[in-house]
Formats: structure tokens, sequence, C-alpha cells
């Protein structure tokens, strides 16, 4: 599934075909979005935002699209009219003078007005999203202390939408790894160096992964290894998709473990992961 940065790229790309423009036309693939056609074609678009891994395109007069992409959504933005040659499903399309903005694949579309935005169950739930809030490191250092996310286990409540929105499972792999934590442990027992070492690494990383288009390696050695030949996924990450592969740092084969029916990559050496993780991380 697309995690936040991606999801942000996408609405930046999204806002730079429509924002500020009238939308000429707005069409649903989804019969059940059919009525609001006419509601929203003629309207102009006032922004797009991202809440985590869902996506906002505001209209005046207070309509918007809720979009959310799960696993297979994709948005291309096409010249005015133009339509790509694909199998995939045309869910949502926005024309405008000079470009055509398409949703593929996507089901989990809605139509709300701002006062429904509000009441919406998967918004509601959701904490702040860094690329959208632009929130600062002690910001999310204080969410790491609040009550109800100290006593959770790091592997578990980086991917808690309620915890701060758009950290998905290859980010939290990479998040824990460059902060040297084990995915089992709690906040409870980190101290506070290890406490703002991991508030700066979440922000750097979404930050990183933003700009980069999905790197969370050290970018000189991604830079060095594609230069070598390997391609963009073999060097994007320090151990996502690598088990039974050294860690770059101590030499360490990278384990794959299963946490929360959720694939975690780790390396034992540098994250300090006991030697009953196997068995404590569920």
């Amino acid at each position: 599934m697309p995690e936040g940065p991606e999801i942000r790229r996408a609405a930046d790309a999204l806002a730079d075909a429509v924002q500020g423009r009238v939308a000429e036309q707005v069409w649903f693939g989804l019969p059940g979005l059919k009525c609001h056609e006419m509601q929203l074609s003629g309207r102009q678009i006032k922004g797009v935002e991202t809440r985590g891994k869902a996506m906002l395109t505001r209209f005046d007069g207070g309509l918007n699209i809720y979009s959310h992409n799960q696993l297979y959504g994709r948005w291309l933005i096409m010249p005015a009219g133009q339509r790509p040659e694909t199998n995939r499903q045309l869910r949502l399309a926005i024309d405008n003078s000079e470009h055509s903005a398409l949703l593929y694949s996507a089901s989990d579309i809605m139509v709300l007005n701002d006062a429904e935005l509000l009441q919406h169950p998967f918004l509601r739930k959701l904490g702040p999203d860094p690329l959208q809030d632009k929130l600062s490191v002690k910001q999310i250092e204080a969410r790491l202390s609040l009550p109800q996310f100290r006593r959770r286990q790091l592997g578990a409540l980086l991917t808690d939408q309620s915890f701060i929105a758009g950290i998905g499972n290859y980010l939290r792999c990479e998040i824990l790894f460059v902060a040297g934590l084990a995915p089992n442990i709690t906040m409870l027992i980190c101290g506070s160096a290890q406490l703002k070492r991991l508030a700066e690494v979440i922000d750097r990383l979404i930050w990183q992964s933003y700009k980069t288009a999905g790197i969370t390696n050290e970018l000189k050695r991604t830079e060095k290894m594609m230069a070598e030949g390997a391609t963009f996924e073999q060097a994007r990450f320090h151990l996502f998709r690598r088990a039974g592969l050294p860690c770059y740092v101590c030499g360490t084969i990278i384990v794959k473990i299963k946490m929360n029916s959720q694939p975690t990559y780790l390396c034992p050496q540098c994250q300090g992961v006991l030697a009953n993780a196997q068995t404590s991380i569920r």
C-alpha cells in the first residue's frame, strides 16, 4: 500500500494539474457517485490535501472528494481529454482545459461536505500528518510521550494511524533501524536521548522519502549502488525486503519476522533485539 510520502507526491501532482482551475467535467466510475457529477462539474478546485494515506480534493462551495488509494489505486495526469491504454478501471476523472486527472483502481471514494468530513470514521481517528501539518520534531517527541502511546510496542505504534498518519510498513522498519530500536520495546524503557532520536528519525525519513520518491537508505550509498548497477528497489532501503542479506552497517544478516500480521525486517545487532525476539514479538 502506498504510504504517506507516495500519497503526498500524488497530491502534489494532482494539485499542479487542477488546483485553482475550474473542473469542467467530473466523472465517476462508481455508480453510487454518479449523482455528484453535476454537483462538482463547473466548480473551481481550491486545493488538494493529504490525511496520511487518504487524499482530499477540495472544491468551492464546501464540497470535497475523499479518496483512499488502498493497495491498487493510482493517479495519472494526462493532457486534457486523453486516456492511457490500461487494463485498470477508471474510477474518477477530473477534466479541465489543460489536464485530465485520472484515478484508477481505487474503490474508497466519497463526496462529502466540510461538516461530513469531520465525522468520517477514518479521518476522525487519524493523528497528524507530518507532510500536511508540518510537524516539528518536538511535536513528534511530545506525541511519543503521551500516556496512550508510551506502553505500546514501537513496531505496532508506528503504523497506528492515530499516532501519526501516513507511516506504513516500510517506513516503520526503516525508522526503527535508523533509530537503533527493536520493534518489541516500548517508550517506557527508552531514555530521553532515545526518545529524541526516534522523533528526529521519524521526521527525517518521512521527509526524505517524500523528497526522493521513496529512498530511506543513506543517499550517498543509494547513489553509489545505482551507479554500480543496482536497481532503484535494490538500493532504496536500509533493510526492508533485504532478509538474508548483510546489514550495511555491521554485516549481521537481516532477518524477517511477523509482527501484527505484517512482515518486519530488522538487524539483530544494530537494533539490540533480544535473543527471544522471535517468540516475544507478535
